[in-house]
């Protein structure tokens, strides 16, 4: 047996001290990305999935025999592609500088949680049976039905008639996931809509939804309809299927808000007399002593004006602006969504006030005096007394 020369003895320890390196390596790779496996036996090509924000990637690396990852090329999914889109040259240029594949693995992991941050839209893309399945669905549906999508094909709107005819929208924001995981439903109602889905549910099962729960809130739009229709609302300024609430003119600076319940809509609601007290209190007088003839078969509008022994002005009777008074302080009628609802008690006076004007101008004279949320002083006009409470500030 001839003795080896110290040549051999150096080229045996070198491929140790390869080997060894290689082990550890494979040992970090796998800690680091563990479903990222070498195919073959030389550990020149990679497949596998990287993880990145509990998303995982798919991705071959072919590495040269001398596992130089400067000749090393990227086989990448189309998500990933489509992520890296605009970062090919700081990839390219980690492949160069890391000094094994691990670190280049580690690298990449970084420049993919930028992308992500950069481009949300990115986080969750669809695969391609995605798009097929929507296309299915909407067929079935009726695309007649179908108000806009967004350019991803995330966001629909889709209209729905009710048995009164009345139009309506839902909007529908699908995620990538459909319909394994159920949309994100929204729509302009004064009830919560909440929608039932499995995985074999459909925007079929979404628009059926929709309607039933449209058809159990008819007889509550028909209320809200009637006062619309036959009074003056002063409030909101322009309703819309949400609201609940209406404020309705009564006369010159004097107004009655009710909140109408959405499962008993005939029932008596809940009522606020607003304007000037010397003509509020008869009123609020006589809905006390007559609440007992209110008649759940009648609507809210009858039954109010039985009640309050009164007609409302309309449409047909009056004009808006003759209960459109302009605020005496800043001179206009609406200021942001309020309107002038602080009234001088004086019957000779009855100047009508933006409860944020008259509260600022009643601060600013020495004057006035505060006691808890209220504040004392004399009316702008005519120096009689006035009160406001308290503006509610924002935080």
């Amino acid at each position: 047996m001839l003795p080896w020369s110290a040549n051999h003895i150096v080229t045996l320890a070198q491929h140790h001290t390869a080997d060894f390196e290689l082990s550890r390596m494979e040992s970090l790779l796998v800690k680091e990305s563990p479903l990222l496996l070498p195919l073959n036996k030389e550990k020149t090509v990679y497949d596998g999935f990287i993880t990145v924000q509990e998303r995982d990637f798919r991705i071959r690396i072919l590495l040269p025999p001398d596992h130089q990852l400067k000749l090393a090329k990227l086989h990448c999914c189309w998500q990933l592609k489509q992520l890296l889109c605009g970062y090919e040259h700081i990839v390219k240029q980690r492949l160069h500088h890391s000094p094994d594949l691990v670190s280049f693995v580690l690298e990449l992991k970084t420049v993919l949680e930028v992308a992500l941050k950069c481009r949300p839209e990115c986080r969750s893309i669809p695969p391609p049976q995605y798009y097929s399945q929507l296309i299915i669905e909407m067929e079935d549906l009726g695309w007649d039905k179908l108000v806009s999508i967004d350019t991803e094909f995330r966001t629909l709107r889709l209209r729905a008639e009710d048995s009164s005819g009345r139009q309506h929208v839902v909007t529908v924001k699908l995620k990538p996931k459909h319909p394994v995981e159920a949309p994100w439903c929204s729509a302009d109602l004064p009830v919560p809509l909440a929608m039932t889905w499995t995985p074999q549910s459909s925007l079929g099962h979404v628009h059926t939804q929709f309607l039933l729960l449209l058809e159990s809130l008819a007889e509550f739009w028909a209320v809200l309809d009637e006062i619309d229709e036959k009074t003056w609302v002063l409030e909101p300024e322009k309703p819309s299927r949400a609201d609940t609430m209406r404020r309705i003119a009564i006369a010159n600076n004097v107004s009655i808000k009710v909140e109408v319940d959405t499962r008993h809509p005939k029932m008596l609601p809940e009522c606020c007399l607003l304007g000037a007290e010397h003509v509020v209190t008869p009123l609020r007088n006589k809905l006390n002593a007559n609440m007992h003839l209110w008649n759940p078969d009648c609507s809210i509008l009858q039954n109010l004006r039985d009640v309050l022994e009164i007609e409302f002005p309309s449409p047909a009777t009056h004009e808006k602006s003759s209960f459109s008074a302009e605020c005496g302080i800043c001179y206009a009628y609406r200021l942001e969504s309020a309107i002038p609802d602080q009234v001088c008690n004086d019957p000779r006076c009855g100047q009508p006030f933006h409860q944020a004007c008259l509260y600022e101008w009643l601060r600013g004279l020495p004057s006035s005096r505060q006691s808890f949320n209220i504040v004392f002083g004399e009316c702008p006009y005519c120096s009689k007394p006035i009160t406001v409470k308290m503006s509610t500030q924002k935080p």
